[in-house]
């Protein structure tokens, strides 16, 4: 299996275990399976690469700590408010991290493109704003429809909407890829 897919199967497949054990058990059978699912998505990644980066893991702790709150106080409020948090802070990350000049979405696609100075703030902009934007959709949805309609939007909104603002990226990619002779002058 090729890194991309594998990586795309180990950051979805908690997910899906959610949904699917929602679908079966209910919101808190689903939660506990998620939070073993990625533990041992974790553990997998870290086996066959022997490392971590930080996303995953913060996704991970966020998830055993809204969902260790959601299964000790049996109120599901906590494992609602997991994408909240999770959006917001890497919302506030990048946003917060330009006014120290640092462009930390460097760290998460510089191995998939390079991209000149202006590229990458703009393109950190983007995620940051997209990033509280969801935060805020997140929030929205889950207060104001069943929990059955969350998870749904959770899974087949979120997804579908990522994709589709990665994708609306391109342009911005192509525009400020840095050439050859970019690279050689930088040197």
């Amino acid at each position: 299996m090729n890194p991309q897919l594998r990586k795309l199967v180990l950051d979805l497949g908690p997910l899906l275990i959610f949904f699917a054990a929602f679908k079966y058990l209910g919101i808190f059978a689903a939660t506990a399976a998620f939070m073993v699912a990625i533990l041992v998505a974790l553990a997998i990644g870290y086996a066959l690469e022997r490392k971590l980066s930080p996303m995953p893991i913060f996704t991970a702790v966020l998830v055993v700590l809204f969902g260790g709150l959601t299964l000790y106080l049996k109120d599901d409020v906590f494992i609602k408010m997991k994408p909240t948090v999770l959006y917001a802070f890497f919302g506030i990350l990048l946003l917060g991290g330009l006014s120290f000049n640092r462009l930390f979405i460097k760290y998460v696609f510089a191995q998939a493109f390079e991209l000149n100075e202006p590229g990458w703030r703009k393109l950190t902009v983007r995620w940051g704003i997209f990033f509280l934007v969801l935060a805020l959709l997140n929030e929205i949805v889950w207060r104001a429809t069943s929990t059955e309609t969350w998870v749904a939007f959770k899974v087949w909104g979120i997804i579908p909407l990522l994709f589709l603002f990665a994708l609306a990226q391109t342009a911005l990619v192509m525009k400020h890829q840095q050439s050859d002779k970019d690279k050689s002058a930088q040197q």
